[in-house]
């Protein structure tokens, strides 16, 4: 499919067959170090200045080539990716760690160079963000705009896939990827990042969803087991669904450039979050995110529930006429004069 070279082509297959990395997440690694080492060959004026950067072939970068490479070709990498390329800091961010992980590769795993050159490469500091979400009325207006489908079998698979996304705060490609046989009672059964396996607990609107979809659901589609079918009775791909909830969100009224099918995610956690007293570690667990760092940005999307945190403080009302008379009770305790 690529010009690729073996020590990288090498590297691809461990991260998908031995560390389990998803294929999304191994094609990521790939287009990051593909641009690395094609900036590097540009850098070390191994190719024609003049030679557009997306056509420099890296297919000769070899063992010899990876030894040269010291901690300020990354830093300059880093520093192209940000002044050249613009990346955010999010992106610079994962860029720094494919290549700690490719080079920890080379140096711990299969010891092909004698000293890892990105050990001491430090990540960017990332942006905290507030989460970008609908609210209870802009939910309801998007489902709305949903059940004025006239197409019947659409309406009720578009509707069970964005009461999914509301719902159960999925990853796109969580959702596309539901088979039939995963969905099990109130539960259902996805393949999140790193191919790990999570259960998803389906509340009374989901179950409907689902149940009103699979009523009118092509029995005669080409992949029995997917549950969300195409047009073509196939299984819908994520760019499908991304192109059907831009559609109803536009519909709707609602900034494209803004919102999109991991807004609704953000949308799920935050309405769990603020309306039912959800514990971050628990949210944790039905986001599927592995470090509960990467939940806490939703703490931060509530300021009334902070409010009322403080207020529900047993002396958030004392003042000091208060103070002595919470004092009374126990004002004698130490006083030598009182015997029992």
């Amino acid at each position: 499919m690529y010009d690729i070279p073996l020590i990288l082509e090498d590297y691809l297959n461990y991260m998908e067959t031995i560390k389990g990395a998803s294929p999304n997440t191994t094609k990521e690694y790939f287009f990051d170090l593909r641009t690395f080492f094609r900036f590097l060959k540009r850098r070390y004026k191994l190719v024609d200045k003049d030679t557009p950067f997306e056509e420099i072939d890296i297919s000769d970068v070899d063992i010899d080539f990876i030894k040269k490479i010291g901690i300020q070709d990354l830093h300059a990498f880093i520093s192209y990716a940000d002044k050249e390329r613009h990346n955010s800091n999010s992106t610079k961010f994962r860029k720094v760690a494919s290549l700690k992980s490719f080079f920890d590769y080379l140096y711990s795993k299969i010891d092909v160079i004698s000293e890892n050159p990105a050990d001491k490469l430090e990540f960017p500091k990332t942006d905290i963000r507030q989460p970008v979400y609908l609210t209870l009325d802009e939910c309801e207006k998007l489902l709305n705009t949903v059940l004025e489908n006239k197409n019947n079998t659409f309406r009720k698979r578009d509707y069970a896939i964005i009461i999914l996304f509301l719902n159960c705060g999925l990853r796109l490609s969580e959702l596309s990827s539901i088979n039939l046989n995963k969905i099990k009672d109130d539960t259902l059964t996805v393949i999140g990042k790193g191919n790990k396996e999570r259960t998803i607990y389906l509340n009374e609107a989901c179950i409907d969803a689902i149940n009103d979809y699979i009523n009118v659901r092509p029995k005669d589609g080409s992949d029995n087991e997917a549950l969300f079918l195409s047009m073509r009775k196939q299984r819908m791909s994520n760019r499908a669904i991304q192109h059907m909830i831009d559609r109803y969100l536009d519909k709707a009224g609602f900034d494209t450039n803004i919102y999109s099918t991991h807004k609704l995610r953000h949308t799920a956690a935050t309405l769990m979050y603020k309306y039912g007293n959800v514990d971050i570690r628990a949210l944790q667990e039905i986001l599927g995110h592995e470090s509960v760092s990467t939940t806490q940005i939703y703490t931060h999307i509530d300021d009334e529930r902070l409010r009322e945190a403080v207020r529900s403080n047993p002396l958030a009302n004392i003042t000091p006429k208060t103070i002595n008379k919470l004092e009374e009770p126990f004002k004698h305790q130490n006083d030598p004069k009182i015997t029992k």
